[in-house]
């Protein structure tokens, strides 16, 4: 019984330099004590830099464009469903939300100087009638650019003049183009070459992306503004 009071005081003394011990690891030094408990509180994944957000300029673009050029996007519909998109300087030109595309054609004139859009459109090409996009095409000023979008089905009303005068705007495809094809495309008035901003879709039950339409088309790029003496 009369240990009892020695062992009461060596187990104080051991316990008070545990605790000693304890807080000065936790502590690290003097000033060092409040990060290293900061960071047995931390978690793993809150300590980790958060990846940058890779910046997107004008329409989307990964990369800006060079002077005196227009940046563009341009998306075809998908199926029947959802529409088209041409955006041109970060200005939607034409979309579902500006209630301004339709089934078939979806076309914008710019002004390819200046960049401002001239007139934007929708044909029919299912069941309206050709005559409006030739009207539409064929006085066309020298310099003018041409955005095209399909949706659903820009081919079934085409005709040889039809497919002629795109071709003049630079188009490779359009010669080609048929029921339910995806395809976009940028060419211009007065061009000597085929036009580099193209992309088509063949219409396939093999390759469709879905039931009876090939996959949506984007396309974006860089345009070179036309000389006011172009």
């Amino acid at each position: 019984m009369r240990l009892a009071g020695p062992l009461r005081i060596v187990v104080l003394v051991v316990a008070v330099g545990l605790t000693w011990i304890v807080i000065s690891i936790l502590l690290g030094g003097p000033g060092g004590g409040f990060p290293r408990i900061q960071h047995l509180f931390t978690s793993p994944e809150s300590s980790v830099t958060a990846e940058p957000r890779a910046r997107k300029y004008k329409c989307g673009l990964p990369q800006p464009c060079p002077e005196e050029h227009l940046a563009f996007r341009v998306v075809s519909g998908a199926a029947n469903v959802i529409g088209p998109k041409i955006c041109l300087e970060d200005r939607m030109l034409m979309s579902s939300v500006k209630d301004n595309v339709g089934r078939g054609l979806n076309i914008a004139l710019v002004n390819g100087v200046s960049g401002e859009l001239i007139e934007a459109r929708a044909f029919d090409m299912w069941a309206g009638d050709v005559n409006d996009l030739l009207k539409f095409i064929r006085p066309l000023h020298e310099g003018t650019l041409v955005f095209v979008a399909s949706y659903d089905d820009p081919a079934t009303k085409m005709n040889e003049e039809t497919r002629k005068l795109f071709g003049e705007l630079g188009s490779k495809n359009a010669k080609e183009l048929a029921f339910r094809d995806s395809w976009v495309f940028v060419g211009a008035k007065g061009v000597q070459n085929k036009s580099p901003f193209e992309q088509h879709m063949k219409n396939s039950k093999h390759t469709n992306k879905y039931e009876g339409w090939p996959e949506a088309l984007e396309m974006e790029g860089c345009i070179p503004r036309r000389s006011a003496a172009s």
